[in-house]
């Protein structure tokens, strides 16, 4: 009796630990990302297309060195078992006008962002709220967020418009990423009267805006003609912050929106603790236990994932799809190798 137990036993055992171990005969598809904050995102889309057939595993772009970034990525020799996972950039709306825009457009082992870059997804305007509550621990909600950002957007469209046409005729030293993040930037963000922040960006923009168009006369059809192009990109005068340099719009816009607001919603919080609090003892532990579960909000924007039903993002899911009808149809799994 005592035998047939520990045989038991021995055979659950093993079968737990073959369990453990990866399914066999899946094909490994290698996809290669630009550095370590890309590979949650990338990790995120990919994980649910994962089955008995195929599997995914996201790495840095170099297995023998350290380097890193859209260029490394690019450079590795893709193919069904082996595809890159990149910022868009400014690649996606110069379409085709250089070789890298040319390549990511082309291949179709190349899966891009289309927004500039995954931070701006981390940025998504309807999330932006959860973010807050997920700092705070306080469900007010202080400041429209989607309506906050298509505001902005609006305001830097039109800026946007030259910046992108001064890169697409490669004359950045008139016009340059960083001259235009300059202009569009938030400064200091009253919670009570957020408007205040984007009229002062307002009259940056306004003010370069008409330099450029008196210095660019003749071009201002061309300036029309790429809205138009624009609009059948998916960029909107209402959506334009997804296609800014993605560090920028979460450091000099959204955390200069949220830092303030989740600092008001702390205090708020704090306020009601020390009204409702019986005595010393409560409020010390109340105020003890309320410090320690919140976070701060540019760790929670950082890990943010509730931005998938960003159009942008679906548009990357059906490039996924795309990628996976090349495999098909599948070869017959060999059978597994029972003797190792």
């Amino acid at each position: 009796m005592g035998k047939r137990l520990t045989d038991n036993l021995s055979s659950r055992y093993i079968e737990a630990a073959n369990n453990l171990k990866p399914k066999c005969a899946r094909r490994k598809i290698v996809a290669y990302v630009e550095s370590y904050d890309d590979v949650l995102f990338w990790r995120s889309i990919l994980a649910d297309y994962e089955d008995q057939t195929r599997y995914f595993e996201v790495m840095l772009p170099s297995r023998s060195t350290l380097a890193k970034g859209k260029k490394t990525v690019l450079m590795n020799q893709l193919g069904k078992n082996m595809i890159a996972c990149v910022d868009s950039d400014y690649d996606y709306l110069l379409q085709g006008r250089t070789q890298t825009s040319r390549y990511m457009l082309g291949s179709p082992y190349v899966l891009q962002t289309y927004a500039y870059a995954i931070e701006n997804y981390l940025c998504y305007a309807e999330s932006l709220h959860e973010v807050c509550v997920t700092a705070t621990l306080n469900d007010h909600p202080l400041i429209d967020f989607p309506e906050f950002m298509r505001q902005y957007s609006r305001i830097a469209y039109p800026l946007f418009v030259w910046s992108v046409w001064f890169y697409r005729k490669q004359n950045l030293s008139e016009f340059s990423l960083l001259d235009f993040c300059s202009f569009v930037r938030l400064d200091s963000v009253n919670p009570r009267h957020p408007e205040d922040s984007l009229a002062q960006m307002a009259k940056r923009v306004n003010k370069k805006l008409y330099s450029l168009e008196k210095a660019h006369r003749a071009s201002l059809e061309e300036i029309e003609q790429l809205k138009q192009e624009f609009a059948q990109l998916g960029v909107t005068p209402d959506t334009t912050y997804l296609f800014i340099q993605g560090h920028h719009v979460m450091n000099n816009v959204v955390l200069r929106l949220l830092v303030p607001v989740c600092n008001s919603l702390r205090r708020e919080r704090e306020e009601q603790i020390h009204r409702l609090a019986l005595h010393k003892v409560q409020l010390q532990n109340e105020l003890t236990a309320y410090d320690r579960s919140v976070v701060g909000v540019d760790q929670v924007l950082r890990k943010n994932t509730n931005y998938k039903q960003c159009p942008l993002y679906q548009r990357i899911r059906r490039d996924v799809e795309e990628f996976l009808q090349l495999l098909q149809p599948a070869a017959t799994p060999p059978p597994c190798n029972t003797h190792s």
